[in-house]
C-alpha cells in the first residue's frame, strides 16, 4: 500500500483554514488509516513557499506522493471530491466488497 505525502497550504488561522485542516484530518483518519504524512504550511509565515509551489488560492491541498501530483482547492468539505482527487481506492471490507458501494 502507498503512503501519502500531503501538504495543505493555508493563509492564517481563519475559519476556512481550520475547517480545511479538520476535514483533511478526518478524511485521512477514515481513508488512509495511518498511511499518510500531513504538513500544514501557513503562507502568512512562509510566503516564499507559496511562491515556490505557485499557490494562488488557499486552502490548497497538494498530494506529493504517490504520483501523480494532485491539487485540490477549497475547505475539503466535499469528501467524495477529495477522495477522488487524491486517487484513493475504496478499502476492502472483510467480505471482499469495497466499502461505500451502493447496493
Amino acid at each position: 500500500m502507498s503512503n501519502y505525502k500531503l501538504r495543505l497550504y493555508i493563509t492564517g488561522h481563519t475559519a476556512q483554514a481550520e475547517r480545511a485542516i479538520a476535514n483533511l484530518k478526518r478524511i485521512c483518519a477514515e481513508e488512509l488509516q495511518g498511511r499518510y504524512q500531513m504538513e500544514v504550511i501557513d503562507l502568512v509565515e512562509d510566503p516564499e513557499e507559496g511562491e515556490r509551489q505557485r499557490i494562488v488560492v488557499t486552502p490548497t491541498l497538494i498530494k506529493q506522493l504517490p504520483p501523480p501530483l494532485r491539487r485540490i482547492i477549497g475547505d475539503l468539505s466535499d469528501k467524495e471530491r477529495v477522495v477522488s482527487g487524491l486517487d484513493l481506492l475504496p478499502t476492502l471490507t472483510d467480505d471482499g466488497d469495497a466499502s461505500g458501494d451502493a447496493s
